[in-house]
C-alpha cells in the first residue's frame, strides 16, 4: 500500500501508468477517419461518398461534432453542405452547388457518416471533406475525397485472355514439376538397382574368395 505522505507522487504515477497500460491492451490510440482516397462517378448517377470513424470514446450525442465540406481544388475555400445537430443529427444545410442532392446514408450508431450524392455533375467534382470531432479525444479527425465524375465508364477488363494465360502457365509448370518427380525417381530407382547390382557382385566375390579358402585348407 501506498503511504500518505512521500509515496503519494509514485502512486498516481502507478496509476496513471496501469491506465495507459490498459489502454495499449485495448488497442486503442485516438481519433482515425477511414474514407477511400479517390472515387470515379458518372455523369448523372447516383454515388455514395463513404467517411467511418474510429474513437476511444463511445460517441456522446451532446459533445459530438461532424461537417461535410466541398472546394473544388485544395486551394480553394472550402463550403460547408452538411453539419450535426445535436438534437437532429446529421443535417444538409441549404447549398446552391448541391441543392437537395445531399442526403445522409450513415448510421450514427456505427460511426458512419457517409453520405450520397444523386444526379451528379460535372461541376460536382472536387474534394469532399469528412470533419470529425469526439471529446473527450482531443484530435479532430479529417478524411478527404477525391471526386471525379466522367461520362462514361471504362469497359470491364476482359479477364478471358488472363485466364487462358495463367491456365497455360500453371498447366507448364505442373508438366516441369511432374517431370522432375519422375526424374528423380527414376535416379533413385537407378541408384537402388546399381547398389543393389554392386552389393551381389561384393557377395558373389566373397563367396568364391571362401570357396577357394576352402579348397586351399583341404590335403
Amino acid at each position: 500500500m501506498c503511504s500518505p505522505l512521500s509515496a503519494d507522487r509514485r502512486c498516481g504515477f502507478g496509476l496513471l501508468g496501469a491506465l495507459l497500460l490498459l489502454l495499449s491492451l485495448s488497442g486503442c490510440s485516438s481519433m482515425d477517419v477511414l474514407v477511400t482516397a479517390n472515387i470515379n462517378a458518372l455523369n448523372g448517377s447516383t454515388i455514395k461518398i463513404p467517411c467511418t470513424f474510429t474513437s476511444c470514446y463511445k460517441m456522446d450525442v451532446t459533445k459530438f461534432a461532424m461537417n461535410w465540406t466541398y472546394q473544388e481544388t485544395l486551394n480553394d475555400t472550402e463550403e460547408m453542405f452538411m453539419t450535426y445537430y445535436k438534437k437532429r443529427g446529421m443535417v444538409p444545410l441549404r447549398s446552391d452547388r448541391f441543392g437537395d442532392r445531399v442526403a445522409f446514408a450513415g448510421n450514427l450508431d456505427k460511426n458512419d457518416l457517409s453520405i450520397t450524392l444523386s444526379d451528379v455533375q460535372l461541376e460536382d467534382e472536387g474534394v469532399y471533406n469528412c470533419y470529425v470531432r469526439n471529446p473527450p479525444d482531443r484530435i479532430q479527425g479529417k478524411g478527404s475525397i477525391t471526386l471525379t465524375v466522367v461520362t462514361e465508364l471504362p469497359p470491364p477488363r476482359d479477364s478471358t485472355i488472363a485466364v487462358a494465360i495463367g491456365a497455360s502457365v500453371g498447366g507448364a509448370l505442373a508438366l516441369l514439376i511432374l517431370s522432375m518427380v519422375v526424374v528423380k525417381c527414376l535416379r533413385r530407382h537407378r541408384k537402388q538397382e546399381l547398389i543393389s547390382e554392386e552389393k551381389m557382385e561384393e557377395e558373389g566375390k566373397l563367396e568364391a574368395e571362401g570357396v577357394a579358402e576352402e579348397e586351399t585348407k583341404q590335403p
